[in-house]
């Protein structure tokens, strides 16, 4: 099952940095470091490492070396990688002794933000990594914590331009969208029940959990493994309204009822007979819905 593309612009690290750039230009001279005095760093958004993958990006390396160096920082015992982890680790498997590096002074705050970056321009990455990656940086950029920045983006949709607004701006022009398109249709997968965004970040297209998150939560586990099978998303679209419908309850019988009568069309097609048998049923109705009716019928039909 394949990933999604990301929409990131691929501009590399210092097209994405705006005002920081200068943390990621390239260093005058090569450096290289050993790979045992590197550490993951302790920001690393990223949740997993597909070993497929992984191998792909090794034997790659064997073949033609790091094509571009990690970003590293300086840290007590070593350095911590700040961008590059998945290069690391795929040079590991490829046996290297070194690997290519720029060294930069970052604080930790500077360290997150590029690493969400990086993150962000991976070829896999899956729609929950991507809207968990894009909130952080928001929050970042706010000044606020994640669940704050949440809610301050659904007021800056309903409040007139401001700082926020340029804020947001500025950091989504090098996210390839709208702050406000990711607040009004991305931004609510988080919202999804647990057991759909593993399986968006296990690989299942988002357009896929989509369909299925609109139907009855119980029967979340069955359309998931429908579409693990293959279904398409028109397949589980038409699934899903059969079992809204199923669960449509059936008007009662009195609204049923008060509809037919009301209708001009309905009455209108009645012939004589049929006018004088509805005369004379109505003539018997109950005396609850002659009050409720004004009296009226009873005194027309007396």
């Amino acid at each position: 099952m394949s990933r999604r593309k990301s929409p990131v612009k691929r501009e590399g690290l210092a097209g994405l940095l705006g005002a920081s750039a200068d943390l990621a230009q390239a260093p005058p001279t090569e450096q290289t470091l050993a790979v045992k005095d590197l550490q993951p760093g302790q920001g690393q958004p990223r949740r997993e490492f597909n070993d497929q993958s992984l191998g792909e990006l090794a034997e790659s390396i064997r073949q033609r070396g790091i094509l571009q160096p990690l970003l590293v920082r300086p840290v007590q015992g070593g350095f911590e990688i700040v961008a590059g982890e998945r290069r690391w680790r795929a040079a590991q498997l490829a046996g290297l002794q070194e690997v290519p590096v720029m060294i930069r002074e970052l604080s930790d705050q500077e360290a997150r933000h590029l690493a969400l970056i990086e993150n962000l321009q991976r070829e896999d990455l899956n729609m929950v990594d991507e809207v968990d990656a894009k909130l952080e940086l928001v929050a970042s950029t706010l000044n606020l914590t994640r669940e704050a920045a949440r809610s301050r983006l659904m007021q800056l949709l309903r409040e007139e331009e401001g700082d926020d607004h340029h804020a947001l701006e500025n950091l989504f022009s090098t996210l390839g969208e709208s702050w406000s398109n990711f607040a009004k249709t991305k931004l609510r997968i988080l919202n999804w029940p647990e057991l759909l965004l593993d399986a968006v970040r296990e690989g299942l297209p988002y357009t896929l959990a989509g369909v299925i998150v609109s139907a009855p939560e119980s029967e979340h586990q069955r359309l998931l493994k429908q579409a693990r099978a293959g279904a398409s998303r028109e397949e589980l679209k038409a699934e899903v309204q059969l079992l809204k419908t199923a669960q449509t309850p059936e008007p009662p019988r009195l609204a049923r009822v008060g509809k037919v009568l009301s209708s001009r069309k309905w009455a209108a097609g009645l012939d004589a007979q049929e006018q004088k048998d509805v005369e004379k049923w109505l003539a018997r109705m109950p005396h609850v819905l002659q009050k409720a009716l004004g009296g009226n019928e009873t005194q027309e039909n007396s």
